[in-house]
């Protein structure tokens, strides 16, 4: 016997049985994204890998260890990490930022990265997000945290915990980057690795390290003096302090993260993330941020920009089953072509319908019947010579018997 070929480590099926789970949130972001102004765009799988490491940033995980990249007809192209580079490709290309401000886009589908597989991550996995091009106001940061926050509601993840931080614009992170450094230095040997690398590249982001032993280094008492100081120049401590409002007035639950920093480089004053205690354990369910150099550094005019994503694994993992829709009927007759005229012009009439193929005994079709429709339409030899159908409420048992030509009727009412 061939060997039987399996699907690759870090990747998964999403099965029948539950991809009413990706349906329904899936339906739920277009319904509350759209309410709030969000287009949906859809952007290629796969990109120029100039992009990601000139969008992403060279310091991060994704662009040095995780990316997908090959070479081909001696252009070096990479299945994209995270989507919100690819969409800024596409603003700038398109000509969005001829559009009347606020753009906003919304996205989901799979994104690649090369990590090691655990619950709720995979190297195939599949992320929704927004993105706000155009605003530098406040206001646009309320909303997009306000959007995030209703959407997660909507799919029943109501014990949510906002944490946010500004990190600055480029101005005043300088002396914060410079004074973390030197309060470091003599603790560099010790660093992980990657630590010893951002620190000349991107100090801020040692903050992100999940390495126990650099995360014991930054919670000595002089090395969170530092982080836990206040650098903000005067414009971006305004402007986190007028977000704060914003959130207080919307009664948006929310606690104040000095060591989160995000794990991208585009990201510049305010940063989020949120998590649920859906299943008592707390998972973080989506991160975001404000990237106002980002569509500069890839090529386009200076544009304000915000946005977050989140990991729809991750989010179907912390929801209940939903249970599986029936059909609206399913049709019991041993005639094939008697059943098959009648379910094609239900169909046409927006009935969920199936038919027996297999030619199966009643008894069978019925017991089939009961567990994936609403109703059992039968056709018997009398049915079909009187043009009558009986209809049998599989939840109830009631079952009576109408002219073919009203079948429709009272399937629909």
């Amino acid at each position: 016997m061939t060997n039987m070929i399996k699907v690759l480590k870090g990747t998964k099926d999403i099965l029948p049985q539950d991809i009413e789970m990706w349906h329904f949130v899936e339906e739920n972001a277009q319904n509350i994204f759209s309410s709030y102004g969000f287009k949906e765009i859809r952007t290629p799988i796969i990109e120029t890998t100039d992009l990601f490491s000139r969008g992403v940033g060279d310091t991060t995980d994704i662009v040095n260890k995780e990316m997908y990249t090959f070479e081909k007809s001696d252009r070096s192209i990479t299945l994209r990490p995270e989507n919100t580079a690819g969409v800024v490709r596409s603003y700038i290309e398109n000509g969005m930022h001829r559009l009347s401000a606020p753009v906003k886009l919304w996205y989901k589908g799979p994104m690649f990265r090369y990590e090691r597989p655990q619950a709720g991550r995979q190297r195939q996995f599949n992320q929704i997000g927004v993105e706000m091009f155009g605003i530098d106001k406040p206001a646009a940061d309320a909303e997009i945290i306000l959007t995030a926050v209703n959407f997660l509601k909507s799919i029943g993840l109501n014990n949510l915990e906002v944490e946010i931080n500004s990190i600055g614009c480029p101005k005043c992170r300088t002396e914060y980057k410079e004074k973390l450094k030197n309060i470091i230095k003599p603790y560099l040997n010790e660093l992980c690795e990657d630590c010893q690398a951002r620190y000349e590249k991107n100090p801020l982001r040692l903050l992100d390290c999940k390495v126990s032993e650099c995360q014991n280094i930054y919670a000595k008492k002089e090395i969170q003096e530092v982080i836990l100081s206040d650098f903000l120049c005067k414009d971006c401590c305004e402007h986190y302090s007028e977000l704060k409002n914003f959130l207080n007035k919307l009664n948006i639950k929310y606690s104040e993260n000095k060591l989160l920093v995000r794990g991208l480089d585009y990201y510049t004053r305010t940063v989020f993330e949120i998590k649920s205690n859906n299943l008592g354990s707390q998972n973080a369910v989506c991160g975001g941020g404000r990237y106002d150099g980002l569509v500069e550094q890839l090529g386009g005019e200076h544009t304000p920009a915000i946005g977050f994503a989140m990991g729809m694994e991750r989010l179907i993992s912390l929801l209940p089953q939903q249970e599986t829709k029936k059909l609206d009927a399913f049709i019991v007759s041993n005639s094939s072509l008697d059943a098959f005229l009648l379910a094609e012009e239900l169909r046409k009439k927006g009935i969920s319908v199936e038919i027996d193929l297999a030619n199966k005994k009643f008894t069978k079709q019925l017991e089939k019947a009961s567990k994936i429709a609403k109703f059992a339409l039968i056709l018997g030899e009398d049915e079909i010579l009187n043009e009558k159908v009986s209809i049998k409420n599989l939840f109830t048992g009631e079952q009576i018997s109408v002219d073919k030509k009203n079948c429709y009727n009272y399937l629909g009412s």
